[in-house]
């Protein structure tokens, strides 16, 4: 096998493995179609270690980190109308603090 064989066939492995990690990020990042639009965060129902990502009160930003069963303060992504069917409160959605807006006061 010459060297210019053994390039291209380590190329194409690696792009097959590019490849391969894009389409696992794809699907994963689906998992919740149409969120947020069609699904609203709903507070109070996730259970230990599956929330949807951080805690309304700020005390971790990441998702599977809940501590206990229907915490007030986790939440997950329902479709819009269910989260009170299923003894839930909808969380109000708090835009994120812009820096710039901080830095120009």
């Amino acid at each position: 096998m010459t060297t210019r064989t053994r390039d291209c066939a380590f190329r194409r492995t690696l792009l097959g493995i590019v490849a391969l990690g894009s389409a696992a990020v794809a699907s994963e990042a689906q998992a919740v179609p149409g969120a947020p639009e069609e699904w609203e965060k709903c507070a109070g129902v996730a259970l230990k270690g599956k929330n949807d990502c951080g805690s309304l009160d700020g005390s971790h930003a990441c998702a599977g980190m809940a501590k206990k069963d229907k915490d007030p303060q986790e939440w997950v992504y329902v479709p819009e109308g269910v989260c009170e069917k299923i003894g839930g409160r909808v969380a109000k959605i708090v835009p994120a603090k812009d820096d710039s807006e901080e830095d120009a006061a």
